[in-house]
């Protein structure tokens, strides 16, 4: 199906993936990076950013994004991308792993590695986080973005340095998760979502060390899931790349 998009550089295809509620500009720290040596494409999912929902009747699920996402790369000629993703794109990135068709996959703090405590945690924490987004009044959005102990509070389960999200980027943000349509029915069928099947293609796990959002004792799952040791991103939070874009990009140019 048809996606919005960033594409830049040149190289083997890089396809990255954002989480739940945002859009592709959550990559814009780190894509020139990762464009020095990739060709990359940063999508917005189906009913996330300007990207439009998905068909009639098709559910909101981890496998059914990931299936869009596989769609996409067939409609722009991409064969066996190299793909990252962060939470939410951190499953769909570890799904395509699993059905071997991306020559590569980078998971940033993955989702579906939660206890059912954990799960609930999280899924209370979005669902006031998007309800915050709905209510705000645009004024109240630009105040807070530009406060610097307003972005604290309104970002730090998020990122564990809030300064470096510039006031613009959290504005555009907020107003994603405002918007998209695809949230509520994606967050509820978190509730069914396991890991995947073991993946076909190599692999590479990553966790934010000061995640408030899935706690980082989720990646010990992880590795068990997977095999392998998790890396663990020093001073990131559960969006890293405006934490730390050179260790980040260095993560997935590595994998």
């Amino acid at each position: 199906m048809e996606l919005a998009f960033e594409r830049r550089g040149a190289g083997a295809p890089l396809i990255l993936i954002h989480g739940i509620g945002h859009h592709w500009q959550a990559w814009t720290p780190v894509i020139d990076r990762l464009a020095a040596a990739r060709t990359v494409i940063a999508l917005d999912l189906p009913g996330f950013g300007a990207s439009p929902g998905l068909p009639e009747g098709i559910p909101y699920t981890a496998e059914s994004l990931a299936d869009a996402v596989e769609s996409f790369c067939a409609l722009l000629g991409v064969r066996e991308p190299h793909v990252a993703g962060n939470s939410l794109g951190g499953y769909i990135a570890l799904e395509l792993a699993s059905r071997g068709v991306v020559r590569t996959a980078t998971a940033l703090s993955p989702a579906g590695f939660w206890s059912r405590s954990e799960l609930v945690y999280c899924q209370s924490v979005l669902r006031a986080l998007r309800a915050s987004a709905r209510a705000m009044p645009q004024g109240q959005v630009v105040r807070t973005a530009e406060n610097p102990m307003l972005r604290a509070v309104s970002a730090g389960v998020l990122v564990a340095h809030p300064s470096r999200l510039s006031p613009t980027a959290l504005i555009a943000a907020t107003q994603a998760l405002g918007r998209a349509s695809g949230f509520d029915e994606t967050l509820e069928s978190f509730s069914g979502l396991m890991p995947p099947a073991p993946p076909k293609s190599p692999i590479s796990i990553a966790w934010g060390e000061h995640d408030r959002l899935l706690l980082r004792r989720q990646a010990v799952r992880a590795a068990r899931w997977s095999g392998q040791r998790v890396k663990l991103l020093k001073g990131c939070g559960h969006v890293p790349m405006s934490d730390d874009p050179d260790l980040v990009a260095r993560v997935i140019l590595e994998a």
